[in-house]
């Protein structure tokens, strides 16, 4: 592998060249017209423009995306996250075109990518799973019945789904019938696949992830948990490590059954396992992410592992370096999403011009952007301004640091979750650890502005 093209955009894009660079190799750039300014560009060695600005004209359309590596001689493909990166057609065709895909085999990729056999097999491996369905649900008479069964409130949710699509809460009979309709026509509008399937919901989850790492000699590790319960619309706003929650027993039965998992099904490069915890601190297995994910920085911090550098090595068929007993965990570290949304007004979006980006400093402060002043965020993509990362040697010190760090954060231009970040580290309930899943969007259905008090 010597010259790897980026199949993505933003700040993970930007993430994977530096990484590649610091490995000695070659980085290509694809870009949309929109993003023909973008920082991803400035930085590689080579940027081809596959397209128009929109996704399907551009970072989702296959063919401009190995054109650009047939012209720039790019010999391995790291597709990021979202777009094409748990897309298992795509791996298959890089394969059949002698590519190296950065990330799992198509096969593994479209195994757990079907959430009703990623349970399966979850299942196999010992792990507790949330009570459902074993499978999709064909149609409506035979959802209700098995929705009796589970007892409500129940989830609908799509079999090839993600990102909090395609998903649907039934709290009685009446209700389920209606939902159940929504969820297959949303689930078919998303992922071209109306298959759904049944699970019970876990009341006032968390939500953990398990990061772990595994070569293809049959090496695993894992690099302990992050806690992403901090979401609106089941997107996440906050990231942190060790959870306030987990204990030392917990951790290491949490990690061992996402290994467990990952080895059942062959899976080889970085990965997430995630799960809920319900309020008796048992946990269920929900799915796995077959790709970095956007807050993989939260572990890097804690451990000092290189996921994206492993990540590439790991694909060039070298093994891992590290042993499960020499895995150490130092401090507690959070990361924050600063997107270009206005917490005012439910997090809507806020494109435009970037008068100005004055981004933060200083001891155990890491800002992960693709932005500078000057530049303007297109309305195409997602929201994400800039990562913040920061370390301490407790949650205690974390939460200092952060107001210092969000404080020195200056954008101008356009609305961005700065302001929301900073309302959470005086929010009690947050400081405490004692929140859920529906926190978040508890307090905008409150009508809160996210705005401290003056």
């Amino acid at each position: 592998m010597k010259k790897i093209l980026i199949a993505n955009r933003g700040e993970i894009a930007v993430r994977i060249i530096r990484a590649c660079h610091d490995l000695g190799l070659q980085t290509v750039a694809i870009y949309s017209k929109a993003d023909a300014e973008a920082l991803h560009v400035l930085h590689a060695d080579e940027a081809i423009c596959i397209g128009e600005a929109p996704a399907l004209k551009s970072y989702l359309k296959v063919s401009n995306i190995l054109s650009a590596c047939e012209i720039s001689g790019a010999d391995a493909i790291h597709p990021g996250y979202g777009f094409l990166s748990e897309n298992a057609n795509f791996a298959s065709i890089c394969e059949s075109c002698g590519i190296t895909f950065i990330g799992p085999t198509p096969d593994t990729i479209s195994l757990l990518g079907d959430k009703s056999k990623a349970k399966a097999i979850a299942k196999s491996a010992g792990c507790p799973v949330i009570p459902g369905t074993d499978g999709i649900v064909a149609d409506v008479n035979a959802a209700l019945y098995e929705a009796t069964k589970i007892g409500y409130p129940v989830f609908i949710k799509a079999s090839a789904g993600g990102g909090g699509k395609g998903i649907r809460i039934a709290y009685n009979e009446e209700e389920f019938v209606r939902k159940f309709s929504a969820a297959r026509t949303e689930a078919e509008v998303s992922f071209g696949n109306p298959d759904v399937y049944l699970e019970k919901m876990i009341m006032n989850p968390r939500h953990i992830e398990i990061q772990i790492l595994g070569d293809k000699y049959g090496n695993y590790i894992h690099l302990g948990e992050r806690d992403c319960t901090i979401q609106r619309r089941r997107q996440k706003l906050v990231e942190e490590t060790p959870s306030p929650l987990l204990t030392p027993e917990l951790r290491k039965k949490m990690g061992e059954a996402a290994v467990n998992i990952v080895k059942a099904a062959k899976y080889h490069t970085v990965g997430t396992v995630e799960f809920l915890l319900d309020e008796n601190h048992d946990f269920y297995f929900m799915e796995v992410n077959t790709r970095i994910q956007v807050e993989h920085t939260v572990t890097e911090e804690l451990t000092g592992i290189d996921l994206l550098k492993e990540q590439i090595r790991m694909a060039d068929g070298e093994k891992l370096e590290v042993t499960q007993s020499q895995v150490e965990f130092r401090g507690h570290v959070m990361e924050f999403r600063i997107n270009a949304e206005n917490p005012a007004n439910n997090f809507s979006p806020s494109p435009g011009l970037l008068e100005y980006y004055i981004p933060p400093g200083g001891p155990n402060v890491r800002v992960d952007s693709a932005c500078y002043s000057g530049y303007r965020i297109p309305p195409y993509y997602d929201s994400m301004i800039a990562k913040l990362i920061v370390k301490g040697k407790n949650r205690e010190e974390v939460v200092q640091i952060a107001k210092r760090a969000l404080r020195e954060f200056h954008i101008g231009g356009i609305d961005s979750t700065i302001s929301f970040h900073l309302f959470l580290l005086e929010n009690q309930q947050f400081l405490s650890g004692e929140y859920n899943l529906d926190f978040i969007d508890q307090l905008v259905e409150a009508g809160c502005s996210f705005q401290l008090d003056e």
